[in-house]
């Protein structure tokens, strides 16, 4: 090989996460508690398992409100709990 590797290290870099959920909470400042549902199949049934999961997401703006539909993206940590960040509002609560 000569001293040329691959530059383009898009093809081996790995893509962020991406999930959408519902705000349950916005009380924290430029934080929002997320409610991802995901389905799963039970493993030894065979039954299809909702389950949840609390993400803690960055909104810079404070723009996000408790029953929004949001989509968020995999980040750095910000800090202790927060790994995700609001990407954009997909529907408005009613």
């Amino acid at each position: 090989m000569t001293g040329n590797m691959s530059t383009d290290n898009t093809a081996e870099r790995k893509a962020r996460k991406v999930r959408e959920g519902l705000v349950v909470s916005n009380k924290m400042n430029q934080t929002a508690v997320i409610s991802v549902v995901e389905r799963v199949r039970h493993a030894k049934y065979d039954k299809f398992v909702m389950r949840t999961k609390k993400l803690y997401a960055h909104d810079e703006a404070n723009d996000a409100q408790v029953g929004d539909r949001v989509r968020v993206m995999e980040t750095r940590p910000m800090s202790k709990l927060k790994r995700w960040r609001i990407v954009e509002i997909l529907e408005r609560a009613k």
